[in-house]
């Protein structure tokens, strides 16, 4: 954010103290205006001339922006100061939630990616006698290809292309649908009389830049409404449909999309020797963007609407959201609780909104309370990439609580999950607010009692994992063991000694190298902190002899390699050699010597107790060891030769 403050108690409604607002946020702010975007235009086209500034009201941005434009001067930034905080009924002083939202909005912007995606305009519209007026509406804009049930007559037109089938199948999204259609029928334009069709076909595949489906079925793919290129309107709706029929009228040329989300695909827990383990982001992704490949999953860009769960649940960061980055959040949440408690406030609180939530505070604050004067509103465009590290890293911050207002988008399933492991870790001061009205919503957030912050707040940094470790070791002591739900991506592995075997099938397919071996003895290692809980040791261990105990465990022997089971090794006796388990081979011996063909000699049995150089060794040399070969056949030399034709 600028330097400079432009601050305006719109007409008198709000109360700013621009001498204290100065001294605790730092900046410079400019005198108090009343009506910057009325009667003192003049002012506020002078300010903006200056250079860059922020207006400290969010309602007349794009007036402010065309008086920059007229000035040619830079855009100004605008901080919403009115409706977040300045028109509050709460009696408390609301200089440090001012405070605090200056101090956020001085933040450098994250850096948000994006690629190009491109649309040539072929659109392929699916229904009956609404799909063809549709058609007939886009086609001086947009390529159109109608496609009719199997039973439905075409029309005798030319002005855009008509063909008759089943779809079976549709995949893609904006500027690279492609379809499969059964019984495909294409028109034979001819003279007098109908049309002819061509005969029917399985199995006809094309491509299309947009899909108009107005058959009025089910929908061609999950989330519709968010599937780009995908326009769906009820047929009998004919509100719907022009709305549905204009939206594609627009969707032509290059359009630029976020990449909402960061793949590291080594670090992804999915599965290992084709032996499934964790499947969290494909459970949760509702667009259906995350397809496995392999032993790691690929997430379609193009496809990915960006609601973020996949991230929060992610137990290895292996898909991390970048739109912004985790840690620019984490950034914002602590400046927040900081500047917050710098201009002399205690305990704050936190409410993580989007545009939805951002919307339901405006109209709170224009015709009720407003937000009590310790709630301070944090916005992001995606809900779901608030999880269980984001609550608690505020909480350790020092926010007093973490209140989550979901939107009609949000997917609730994942938020409740984020939010219940969130309280197992640092108890019951994170909760959703499930309102829809303005009033209800100040109401929620009315405190019952006062809650108390952290005594010693702290900044955690790193990894998902790593903040929510330090997060938690800042809110109890550190020796804690916390019990998580079942779907928690923290825990112990328990082992069952007696049915393990230490065959160390689970430490060579361990994602995370949270099992380990030791390369002197029979010996099953294991790293807490490491562990994501994903389930791929289990599924491969041939004993069943492993569990899980899903806990944070901030004790620091949760960092250190701790033995789960250990053997003595067994003596090599012909050598001395150390190898194997004992146990193990002495079970072997037990079932195989004399019992097996292989070993029914006590000299082939004696083989079993062997290391692999004495086990070959001993082999070579046995009676009719496969090893062995006849007499090497002597070498021929010149001599040979000569002497056959003396003697000849």
């Amino acid at each position: 954010m600028s330097n400079k403050l432009i601050i305006c108690d719109c007409s008198g409604s709000m109360q700013i103290d621009r001498e204290a607002l100065e001294t605790a946020t730092g900046q410079t702010c400019s005198r108090l205006h009343s009506a910057l975007c009325t009667t003192e235009s003049e002012a506020a086209a002078k300010e903006i001339a200056t250079g860059e500034v922020t207006i400290c009201c969010g309602q007349e941005t794009a007036f402010f922006e065309a008086l920059a434009a007229e000035f040619e001067a830079p855009a100004p930034g605008f901080l919403d100061l009115r409706d977040r905080a300045g028109w509050s009924a709460d009696t408390a002083s609301k200089l440090p939630k001012m405070a605090a939202l200056v101090a956020g909005a001085a933040l450098p912007a994250p850096e948000i990616k994006l690629f190009d995606i491109a649309s040539e305009g072929m659109c392929l519209v699916l229904g009956g006698g609404t799909a063809l007026e549709a058609a007939e509406q886009l086609q001086d804009h947009l390529a159109v290809t109608v496609l009719l049930a199997e039973d439905t007559e075409p029309p005798l037109t030319r002005s855009f292309d008509v063909i008759r089938g089943r779809l079976r199948r549709a995949q893609g999204a904006l500027g690279g649908f492609i379809v499969v259609i059964d019984a495909l029928q294409s028109l034979q334009p001819g003279g007098r009389g109908d049309w002819q069709m061509t005969d029917p076909r399985d199995g006809g595949r094309s491509q299309c830049d947009l899909i108009l489906d107005l058959s009025g079925g089910d929908a061609l793919f999950p989330a519709p409404e968010k599937r780009d290129g995908y326009l769906r309107a009820d047929p009998g709706d004919p509100k719907a449909v022009a709305a549905a029929v204009l939206q594609a009228s627009h969707m032509v040329g290059t359009f630029e999309k976020t990449l909402f989300v960061k793949a590291q695909p080594l670090l992804c827990a999915h599965s290992r020797a084709e032996q499934t383990g964790c499947t969290r982001c494909l459970d949760a992704c509702p667009t259906g963007a995350i397809t496995p490949n392999g032993d790691s999953v690929r997430v379609d860009p193009s496809i990915c609407a960006g609601c973020g769960a996949c991230a929060v649940l992610c137990p290895s960061s292996a898909i991390s959201y970048d739109a912004p980055a985790p840690d620019a959040t984490f950034r914002r949440i602590y400046t927040l609780a900081t500047a917050y408690r710098d201009a002399g406030g205690a305990a704050p609180r936190l409410l993580v909104v989007d545009a939805h939530g951002a919307e339901l505070i405006r109209l709170s604050a224009r015709f009720d309370r407003g937000l009590p004067a310790d709630v301070i509103p944090l916005e992001l465009d995606a809900l779901n990439s608030f999880g269980h590290a984001e609550a608690v890293a505020a909480l350790a911050a020092g926010f007093a609580e973490v209140a989550i207002l979901p939107a009609p988008k949000t997917d609730i399933d994942v938020m409740e999950k984020e939010t219940a492991l969130a309280c197992a870790i640092a108890g019951e001061k994170v909760r959703l607010v499930d309102v829809t009205d303005p009033a209800a919503l100040t109401d929620a957030l009315l405190p019952e009692a006062a809650i108390a912050g952290c005594e010693a707040p702290v900044w955690p940094m790193g990894t998902r994992r790593q903040v929510t470790r330090t997060a938690a070791r800042a809110l109890h002591a550190p020796d804690t063991v916390l019990p998580l739900p079942d779907t928690a991506p923290y825990g112990a592995v328990l082992v069952n000694r007696e049915s393990c075997t230490l065959c160390l099938s689970c430490v060579s397919l361990c994602p995370s190298g949270a099992l380990a071996d030791n390369e002197d003895m029979p010996q099953l290692r294991f790293q807490e902190d490491a562990c994501l809980q994903c389930g791929i040791c289990a599924t491969v261990c041939p004993e069943n002899a492993i569990a899980y105990e899903p806990r944070l465990n901030l004790a620091d022997n949760a960092l250190e390699q701790v033995v789960l089971n250990e053997e003595e090794p067994f003596a090599c006796i012909e050598c001395g050699a150390l190898f194997g388990v004992k146990s193990t081979i002495e079970k072997i011996t037990e079932k195989l010597a004399g019992k097996h063909a292989m070993f029914a000699s006590s000299d082939a049995a004696r083989m079993i107790q062997m290391c692999d150089h004495c086990r070959v060794n001993a082999q070579y040399h046995i009676d009719n060891s496969p090893f062995a070969a006849g007499e090497r056949p002597r070498t021929r030399t010149t001599d040979d030769y000569l002497s056959k034709r003396r003697d000849h």
